[in-house]
């Protein structure tokens, strides 16, 4: 009899693949980090638990975690059409019901839990995204059972091996944004069996319940963690407004060490969440006072389109005499490679009118140039060496390599360079997160 091929089985055309895409990854953010690899167990099978707030560029920057093959799950609307099904069982990929596509669609997950038990059983790491659907905000949702009942049932089926449940945060320098910032925290494992026997006396419901807290407790711990409230605006402008001030005290580690910048932001970000919520407990009418100047400021920076990095920099001035000198240098090369990257532009533009979620535009940038910008590298190199001697033909072709990087970085200075320069000049707003600093650096 045939060997009936597994998701998880080896894949030449998909590891081929999979180191592309790696580097496209890593090329369309200006910073990849992750913190906390020694905390990945490597002696038993593992699922990670990441928040989710991006759409597939949650799974690519889990993928991207080390080099060993990983199964996800997604929603299974996505799978409907077969040329689709296809792709994504190819991209190891498999489908999960959730409660609104109806209970007896639910009741298909079985067939989906059995093949991720099986994923387990060969080593391979899975990965599920227990809340179930993204959001685009620095926050969290409720988590889904799903991934504790393929924990559960994995465990009882290969008793004699460790099982973890890995928490991960993924947090964003931006949502929308291409080629921001990213930085990945593993958290501390949950040894699925170890916990099990220590809930003994709970029913398995009573398990997966105490499980599900202990996980959603470690998740909010690895990202940038606000309530999502009717503050939370309030709250990301008040972080964005002190940031700069409050990263010193993070910059160096106890043995005088530097420490990482997106690390320096992720603890001070935190702790400015923590001094907001002391302030409310110990000083309310201060703190709605607070809240109302980092709502005055939202809007009043959105009205005017000025972008929270020009907030956040830590030394505005030397960045604003910086970016224009970079720009002016820079322009005779960026202005021609921005006119041919154009067609990507319009694709993403196009693709965007069609979709209503901001979250997915940074997933549909990464697809347009994953996949456009190598056939139209070979149109402009066929066309350079139809036109020039190959002498200038092919350092023509290699100055194209980066383009799309290039021009999103010259097009992203002049937007930040503008954004400092409506700072600058916008008193009230300045004012007001003047009085932000003196609340909240007290």
């Amino acid at each position: 009899m045939a060997h009936q091929r597994k998701i998880q089985d080896y894949n030449p055309w998909y590891n081929l693949l999979r180191h592309y895409v790696d580097l496209v990854l890593k090329l369309s953010y200006r910073t990849v980090r992750y913190v906390g690899y020694d905390k990945i167990p490597q002696d038993g099978a593992v699922i990670y638990a990441p928040n989710h707030t991006n759409a597939l560029m949650d799974a690519l920057v889990i993928l991207a975690i080390d080099r060993k093959p990983k199964v996800f799950v997604a929603r299974a609307d996505i799978f409907r059409k077969p040329i689709l099904a296809k792709i994504f069982t190819f991209l190891r990929i498999m489908p999960i019901m959730r409660l609104r596509d109806g209970v007896d669609e639910v009741k298909k997950n079985y067939e989906t839990i059995k093949r991720s038990v099986d994923v387990l059983r060969d080593r391979v790491p899975f990965c599920i995204f227990p809340e179930g659907q993204h959001q685009a905000k620095y926050s969290s949702l409720p988590l889904s059972k799903g991934i504790f009942r393929i924990a559960f049932q994995a465990q009882e089926l290969m008793p004699d091996v460790p099982l973890y449940i890995v928490p991960v945060g993924i947090r964003y320098g931006s949502f929308f944004r291409f080629r921001s910032t990213v930085r990945v925290a593993i958290g501390d494992p949950i040894n699925v069996g170890e916990f099990i026997a220590s809930q003994g006396d709970a029913t398995p419901q009573e398990q997966m319940n105490i499980m599900r807290d202990v996980l959603a407790e470690r998740m909010r711990e690895s990202i940038f963690y606000i309530p999502n409230d009717d503050d939370y605006d309030a709250t990301y402008e008040i972080c964005a407004a002190v940031v700069k001030s409050r990263a010193k005290e993070f910059e160096r580690e106890s043995d005088g060490s530097r420490v990482n910048r997106l690390d320096a932001h992720f603890k001070a970000n935190n702790s400015t969440v923590q001094r907001i919520a002391q302030i409310k407990e110990q000083h309310p009418e201060k703190a709605a006072e607070l809240m109302r100047l980092g709502r005055e400021a939202a809007t009043i920076r959105r009205s005017n389109r000025i972008s929270l990095a020009s907030v956040s920099i830590k030394y505005p001035i030397l960045s604003r005499i910086l970016k224009g000198i970079f720009l002016i240098v820079a322009l005779p090369y960026c202005v021609p490679v921005s006119i041919l990257t154009l067609p990507l532009k319009a694709v993403c533009g196009f693709i965007f009118t069609k979709i209503k979620d901001f979250a997915f535009r940074n997933s549909v940038r990464f697809v347009v140039n994953l996949v456009l910008w190598p056939l139209l590298m070979i149109l402009y190199s066929v066309i350079a060496y139809l036109f020039l001697p190959w002498q200038w033909a092919l350092p023509v072709a290699l100055a194209l390599l980066p383009a799309p990087i290039v021009a999103h970085e010259t097009w992203r200075l002049i937007r930040l360079v503008i954004s400092d320069f409506k700072l600058l000049t916008n008193s009230d707003l300045r004012g007001k997160y003047a009085q932000i600093r003196d609340i909240v650096l007290k």
